[in-house]
């Protein structure tokens, strides 16, 4: 007698939600495109194939997200490294989706959640301005606010407008708990009025987007760490949380060593509200802080790869605040320190941000700008009194310093096509 065959509901795919027949159809063209993706060489295919799951069923994100307990984290700098902090966190607690790669779009937030079905936790990185839909679609249990300042005005736009769509969106979701960083003004008010809010000091390396009150367009005024609106009854909230050299601090006298594997004071606070939201999610702190401490790499990020006789630390950094705090994290031992800036549409094609960063002076270390923009870059290194040679191609650059520890800061397009380029090297190892 032949083995009784298992039957499965025609209406249904093993996992967390149910899925309509449409959008179990979505998921299946979804795969197949991702599989010719990866068979063409153009990669995973993560995206393509979000892309066309949301093309047949646009409600597939919100049947992915039922029955999920779901963490989105969003600021402009340093969501991945914090997604990646929250999910080590929240893994502490049992399995979690996440992206493996930093795809903070819809169509990434749909292949994150397809590829694993059975996960009861999420932890998913969103970019800022889609942060409202997609808080509309998943209904986060919790959401991390990091930090926000100015990006690519060709994509992004005016930063107040951004916050004031960030605060509607989340006067949506109530019972939601926000993780939000209250050095950070902007940030604090799209969280002021909300009934559920975690308040995080993790530290505000810029605060040249938030002079004035985003509510009455008054200064605001800072004495040490607090501030204050001069024109509105808005100041900062004293946090629950907050960390320093060598401590996260939490409520009731928490107080917990937190030794990083990343460089740079924004990690630690990024690290802070990590562990914040682990904890609103029902985490241990002591093990949500240890977990969020392993993290040593992001998708290439921090890490050192030898390069004939040099060996190189990559850096990342998209706009004038993550460059700011990424030239701080640049060690002066080193022998050499390229700068890669392209200007391509995923970088902003305009770059007059590069006249707001404070460029320093690297005595001891040679500089050399590289990248699409190299002339653009050194212009301004030359206005900022840096010494400095020019070579546009950055594994060139690299070439050109002395031998020994040279540090690579990157914008997004340059330091994407420089892991390329250092994969398809032969002799290149991390």
């Amino acid at each position: 007698m032949p083995p009784a065959r298992r039957t499965r509901h025609p209406h249904k795919l093993r996992g967390v939600a149910d899925i309509s027949i449409r959008g179990q159809l979505a998921l299946r063209a979804a795969r197949a495109a991702s599989w010719a993706s990866q068979k063409a060489g153009r990669g995973k295919g993560s995206m393509i194939g979000g892309l066309i799951a949301l093309k047949i069923d646009p409600t597939l994100m919100t049947q992915l997200g039922r029955g999920r307990r779901t963490v989105l984290v969003t600021g402009t700098n340093g969501k991945s490294t914090t997604t990646r902090m929250t999910t080590a966190a929240l893994q502490t607690l049992g399995e979690v989706a996440t992206q493996a790669d930093g795809a903070n779009m819809d169509a990434g937030i749909v292949a994150a959640l397809a590829a694993d079905r059975t996960a009861t936790l999420a932890a998913i990185e969103v970019d800022e301005l889609h942060l409202p839909h997609v808080a509309d679609a998943l209904n986060p249990a919790a959401v991390v606010l990091l930090n926000l300042s100015r990006d690519q005005l060709d994509r992004v736009g005016e930063i107040n407008m951004i916050e004031r769509r960030l605060r509607a969106g989340m006067a949506r979701h109530p019972d939601a708990v926000l993780i939000a960083n209250c050095d950070d003004v902007l940030v604090t008010s799209i969280a002021y009025d909300h009934p559920n809010v975690v308040w995080v000091s993790a530290g505000s390396g810029w605060s040249a987007d938030a002079t004035s009150c985003p509510r009455s367009g008054e200064p605001i005024l800072w004495e040490g760490e607090h501030w204050y609106s001069t024109g509105a009854d808005f100041k900062r909230p004293e946090p629950q949380w907050r960390v320093d050299e060598h401590n996260v601090y939490g409520p009731d006298g928490l107080e917990i060593p937190l030794a990083l594997a990343l460089p740079g004071r924004a990690n630690r606070g990024n690290a802070a509200q990590a562990v914040a939201a682990a904890v609103a999610m029902g985490a241990d702190a002591l093990d949500a802080a240890a977990a969020a401490a392993t993290v040593n790499e992001i998708a290439g990020r921090y890490r050192t790869v030898e390069v004939g006789d040099h060996s190189a630390r990559l850096l990342l950094a998209k706009n004038p605040a993550g460059w700011q705090e990424a030239l701080s994290m640049i060690d002066p031992e080193a022998t050499g320190l390229v700068i890669a800036v392209n200007g391509q549409v995923p970088d902003g094609e305009d770059l007059s941000w590069l006249w707001d960063v404070r460029f320093e002076h690297f005595e001891g270390t040679q500089v050399v700008a590289a990248g699409e923009r190299a002339t653009d870059l050194a212009v301004r290194l030359t206005y900022a009194g840096v010494e400095h040679i020019t070579v546009a191609d950055p594994l060139h650059a690299i070439a050109s310093c002395p031998p020994g520890r040279v540090e690579v800061l990157a914008n997004y397009t340059a330091f994407r096509d420089l892991n390329r380029d250092l994969e398809h090297k032969q002799g290149v190892r991390a």
